[in-house]
C-alpha cells in the first residue's frame, strides 16, 4: 500500500498546532469573505431587481449579484496567493521538515516567528519563493506527460480512454509536489533555490513510480474526507442562505464547496504534505539526480527549461533574462 506513517503525520501536525490554528484563521477567514461577498452581492442584486419590470427580475439580479460578489473575492485570492504561500505554507513546511528530521522547534506562537526566519534565510525575497513554486509546478506536469501517448502505439480497444483517465488521476495526485520540493530546499539548507528546485524535480521524476503511488493513495483519502466534509457543510451553508433573498438554493451547494475547501486547506493539506515528504526524503536518501531524467524534462517542459536557465544564471551571478524566442 502506502509508504508513509499516518500516525507520524498526525503526530507532527499536532506538534505544529500553532500553524494549524493559523491556517484555520486564514482559510476560514477567506471562506467568510466568500460568504459575505456572495450574500452582499445577492442582496444588492435583489434590491436592484425590483426596478425591473420583469417579474423574475429580483431573483435574476440576486443570482448575478451573488456571482459577481463571489468572483471579486476569487480574483482577490488569485492576487494574494503568493503572500499566502510565503506566510502560511512555507513556514509550516519549514517546521514540519525539521520535525521529520528529529530537530527541535519552538513551542507555542514562537514557532511561527521561527519558521518565518528559516524561510527568509533560504529565500531573500518573497517573490523568489513564488517564482520557484510556479516553475516547479509547471515542470512537475511534464512527469506524467512523459507517459502520454503510450496508448497510441498499442492496438488495444478502449486503452486510450483508460490511459487518459489514469493520467488525469495522476495529475490530480501531484498537487503538493511543489511543496515537497520546497521542503527539500529547506531541508538541505540551500542558498541556491533555483538549482536545488531543479535537482528536487529530477529526483522526484526518477522516483516517480514510488512517489505517484503514494500520492494517488493520499489523493483518494483526501477526496473521500473532503466529500464527507462537503456533505456535512451543506447544512450550515443552507442555514446561512436561509436569510438571503430569493430561492437561491443553488448557492448552498457552492458555499458548501467553499467550506469544504477551507477545511481541506487547514487540516487535510498539511497531513498530505508531511506524509509525502516522509516518503520523498526516505526514497531519495543517498541518490543523485539522474542526467537522463534531467534531459527528458528539458525536452518535455518549458517550465523546467526556465527553471534550469535561472539556476545557471544564479551560478554565473548574472541577472536572469527571459528567452528571446518562445518555446
Amino acid at each position: 500500500m502506502w509508504d508513509f506513517s499516518i500516525g507520524r503525520s498526525v503526530s507532527i501536525m499536532m506538534r505544529t498546532w500553532p500553524f494549524i490554528v493559523f491556517r484555520m484563521i486564514v482559510y476560514f477567514g477567506i471562506t467568510l469573505a466568500f460568504i459575505m461577498a456572495t450574500g452582499t452581492g445577492a442582496s444588492v442584486g435583489y434590491g436592484v431587481g425590483h426596478i425591473s419590470t420583469d417579474p423574475d427580475g429580483p431573483l435574476s439580479f440576486a443570482l448575478w449579484g451573488g456571482v459577481v460578489g463571489f468572483g471579486v473575492v476569487a480574483v482577490a485570492m488569485y492576487w494574494i496567493r503568493g503572500y499566502i504561500l510565503y506566510i502560511v505554507k512555507a513556514g509550516h513546511i519549514a517546521v514540519m521538515v525539521h520535525l521529520i528530521d528529529g530537530h527541535d522547534v519552538p513551542d507555542g506562537q514562537g514557532q511561527i516567528a521561527y519558521a518565518r526566519e528559516v524561510v527568509a534565510q533560504r529565500f531573500a525575497e518573497a517573490n523568489i519563493l513564488f517564482v520557484v513554486d510556479t516553475l516547479v509546478n509547471g515542470a512537475i506536469r511534464a512527469i506524467t506527460g512523459l507517459t502520454a501517448g503510450i496508448a497510441a502505439f498499442l492496438p488495444i480497444p478502449g486503452l486510450s480512454g483508460l490511459v487518459s483517465f489514469v493520467n488525469t488521476v495522476i495529475r490530480l495526485s501531484l498537487t503538493y509536489v511543489d511543496e515537497i520540493i520546497l521542503g527539500y530546499n529547506i531541508r538541505i539548507n540551500s542558498s541556491t533555490p533555483f538549482e536545488t528546485a531543479r535537482q528536487g524535480v529530477v529526483l522526484y521524476a526518477q522516483n516517480g513510480k514510488i512517489m505517484v503511488k503514494n500520492a494517488v493513495w493520499l489523493a483518494a483519502i483526501m477526496w473521500g474526507v473532503s466529500f464527507l466534509i462537503f456533505l456535512l457543510m451543506l447544512a450550515p451553508a443552507a442555514a446561512i442562505l436561509w436569510v438571503m433573498p430569493g430561492q437561491l438554493a443553488g448557492w448552498a451547494f457552492v458555499l458548501a464547496i467553499v467550506f469544504a475547501w477551507a477545511f481541506k486547506a487547514a487540516f487535510i493539506e498539511p497531513f498530505a504534505i508531511v506524509s509525502l515528504m516522509q516518503v520523498y526524503f526516505a526514497t531519495i536518501e543517498g541518490q543523485v539526480p539522474n542526467p537522463e531524467w534531467d534531459r527528458r524534462l528539458v525536452e518535455t517542459s518549458s517550465k523546467f527549461r526556465e527553471l534550469k536557465d535561472r539556476a545557471l544564471a544564479s551560478f554565473r551571478g548574472s541577472r536572469w533574462e527571459a528567452p528571446s524566442t518562445a518555446v
